[in-house]
């Protein structure tokens, strides 16, 4: 083909790149210091709680590993639940109720095997799958862990036809490492999982408070900082208390999460021994360390979770096409994914993150999937409706890194920010139309819609690329964590993206419309 001489070219330029790489763009020197607003107050577990005080519940928060999080299940009428213990029971037990005092409540039960060691203890993942919800419902739940029934807690159901959920990026407690606060302490890994922990409490809190029709969160990924890729028992431990912070936000104990694998989450078996995700894809042929994508519906939308981290473009067209399959009558299709192939951010929207760019374009306009929601740059941007040029493109197979650790994107990203080799790796990636420039409000729209993220803690922040891609149609960068919302009824897609601390939108409102 054409674009063979390229490749070659390149393969001899990433190759010298790669043994001379030692350094990467990293964040800038922006972030959300939470002893700034000493005063500011969160809902957590304990109570409301200020700064000063949360420090004194961090002390046993850090190595809370029993937490439990939920997520979506199958389709609205399921809910699953995944949490640690230090016991394994015969089975992991969920018992759950339409009453406070948990009176007629139907016992639900599911498995437990061996997972994370965490500073020399045995603990075990407990996964359980709830069934038969109604819509528009509340729900009280308890969660044995131990021997013991944890406190009760609820969740209400949303209505599948009417619906909104809570999109945020790259969380990634504990990226504010090596960052100085305000109060003089340059952050070790601890500090900085302590300040982006009540970071998340903010956002979440702020989140529901303004927006209370939140039905469930979606993360594309990143959830924790540490990818304790060495595998050793003090990474593992920093890696465990970054979860511990994430799943510490009293929001979660009725919010549900449909997170995805980030490439910080990649590396280890965390993600998969956290999570519980439903219709999980074990087919993949080159699955990371941390699990595989999987895919659910809600109402009328199918959502799709890739792993972008498996670079193996195969494994996701088959996912798509398994999820698809299943559902074949959903109007909306979704894919959520972690590196932005379609983002504005400079630390990887012009490298890794379009590395998959010329492979994935294709297969998302053949299976017809109207959004992709994506994270990794830590920047806003949003782009016009796009689609595939039709053209044979390279697909970089050899640039990429093989074992189920996934990609590591710092020998990318060193490899890609020469000048001298980029304009060749670039040519390839001009793979694109675009198909629709409306804003505002479309109606049946050709082309796929990608939106990235900004972070959702501040935890860390990257710039815009200096020249804003002619794909792009608005972007930010205020150095201030965001989070969207996005409402979804049988007829029509609509996205909205606020600041945390004021509320107010950062951009105009974008709508889908199929008549």
């Amino acid at each position: 083909m054409q674009f063979c001489k390229s490749k070659k070219r390149l393969t001899a330029y990433i190759l010298a790149a790669l043994c001379a790489a030692s350094t990467a763009y990293a964040a800038t020197e922006h972030w959300n210091d939470a002893s700034l607003t000493p005063d500011a107050v969160v809902a957590t577990q304990a109570g409301d709680e200020n700064w000063s005080q949360w420090k004194t519940s961090w002390e046993s928060i850090k190595t809370d590993y029993e937490q439990v999080s939920m997520a979506p299940g199958k389709n609205a009428s399921q809910m699953n639940f995944a949490w640690y213990s230090k016991e394994q029971p015969t089975h992991a037990e969920v018992r759950i109720s339409e009453n406070a005092d948990m009176t007629g409540a139907a016992d639900w039960k599911g498995t437990s095997k061996e997972g994370t060691v965490v500073d020399g203890v045995q603990f075990f993942t407990n996964k359980v799958t709830v069934r038969s919800l109604k819509p528009d419902t509340t729900y009280y739940y308890q969660v044995k862990v131990d021997g013991d029934w944890k406190d009760v807690q609820s969740f209400k159901t949303g209505n599948p036809d009417d619906f909104s959920f809570m999109y945020v990026g790259d969380p990634q407690i504990g990226a504010s490492k090596g960052q100085t606060s305000s109060e003089g302490n340059k952050q070790d890994g601890e500090l900085a999982a302590r300040n982006d922990a009540y970071n998340w409490n903010k956002t979440l809190n702020s989140a529901l408070s303004q927006h209370p029709e939140i039905n469930f969160l979606v993360s594309p990924g990143d959830q924790i900082n540490e990818p304790a890729e060495d595998q050793s028992a003090g990474k593992i431990q920093l890696q465990e208390m970054q979860y511990a912070g994430y799943l510490s936000a009293k929001a979660l104990r009725s919010l549900p999460e449909a997170t995805s694998i980030g490439n910080h989450d990649s590396m280890t078996v965390g993600y998969q021994n956290h999570f519980n995700t439903p219709n999980p894809f074990t087919e993949e042929a080159t699955p990371t360390t941390a699990g595989h994508g999987y895919y659910y519906t809600y109402g009328n939308a199918l959502f799709i979770m890739i792993n972008a981290n498996n670079y193996n473009a195969a494994d996701h067209e088959a996912l798509i096409k398994k999820a698809i399959a299943a559902n074949p009558n959903t109007k909306w299709r979704i894919v959520v994914m972690h590196q932005d192939i379609y983002g504005s951010g400079k630390d990887h929207s012009d490298s890794d993150g379009i590395l998959l760019r010329t492979q994935l374009t294709p297969i998302y306009d053949a299976n017809k999937i109207d959004v992709v929601l994506q994270g990794h740059d830590h920047t806003y941007a949003r782009t016009y409706q796009l689609s595939g040029d039709g053209k044979d493109h390279a697909t970089f197979d050899e640039y990429k890194v093989a074992g189920q650790q996934g990609q590591h994107h710092n020998l990318i990203d060193a490899a890609m920010k020469d000048e001298s080799k980029k304009s060749v790796y670039e040519s390839q990636n001009l793979c694109y139309t675009i198909a629709d420039m409306k804003q505002g409000t479309l109606h049946n729209p050709k082309g796929v819609f990608y939106m990235s993220s900004n972070s959702a803690t501040g935890s860390k922040f990257y710039e815009l690329i200096p020249q804003q891609q002619d794909y792009i149609a608005a972007r930010n960068q205020d150095w201030r964590p965001t989070y969207s919302v996005i409402h979804i009824t049988k007829n029509s897609f609509t996205i909205d993206t606020y600041d945390v601390e004021t509320g107010k939108p950062i951009d105009e409102s974008y709508s889908i419309i199929k008549d």
